[in-house]
């Protein structure tokens, strides 16, 4: 399986489409959020935060998947660049099952997103999205080409339901408010053992 998924995540051969997560169609958003994105942050669940297949290979994965999770949030226009609450969007990607073999390909895709607030570490949004991407036999002929264009699609569906979610996102009314306890630092009167 790994062999096979390092040839469908590589570059092979000019039939093979890229890998491609942007999301076609997205337009400027009549929801305004008053706040500035300062980061976005996209990762591979460790192995006990998984919930389904992760196999070898992703490294490819979480860069392509910040850029065009970046280029929707600014065709979107949902967000203000002067605003003075600052966000964080953090993604974490929990599954990606990628069949091995058929005629139609579905890939299903799970990530976390959390859009924490910086100045006070208050979580505004967090939501678990699952997609799929399904690719018709009809679509080509080479497997790998089918396969590669399913994951493209169920990861711009996954970046897409995000967005939709956004939208009804309220700043001001967190889904896990800050507390006000802080990690001990160590060095700083706490005792080590």
């Amino acid at each position: 399986m790994a062999a096979f998924l390092a040839l469908t995540l590589s570059a092979c051969g000019a039939q093979m489409p890229p890998l491609n997560f942007s999301v076609p169609n997205v337009g400027p958003s009549k929801v305004k959020l008053d706040a500035e994105v300062k980061s976005i942050t996209v990762a591979i669940a460790r192995p006990d935060e998984a919930t389904g297949e992760l196999p070898n290979g992703l490294e490819i994965v979480p860069p392509m998947w910040k850029t065009s999770l970046e280029e929707a949030l600014t065709k979107m226009a949902i967000f203000k660049d002067d605003a003075p609450k600052k966000l964080s969007i953090s993604v974490k990607v929990l599954k990606l099952d990628i069949p091995g073999i058929g005629g139609e390909f579905t890939t299903e895709t799970g990530a976390r997103y959390e859009v924490i607030d910086r100045s006070n570490g208050s979580i505004i949004l967090t939501t678990d999205v699952n997609s799929k991407g399904t690719v018709p036999f009809e679509h080509a002929y080479i497997a790998t080409v089918r396969q590669r264009e399913s994951v493209n699609r169920s990861i711009q569906n996954n970046i897409l339901q995000f967005l939709q979610q956004l939208e009804t996102t309220k700043l001001n009314q967190p889904m896990i408010p800050a507390t006000g306890v802080t990690a001990p630092v160590q060095g700083k009167g706490v005792p080590t053992s």
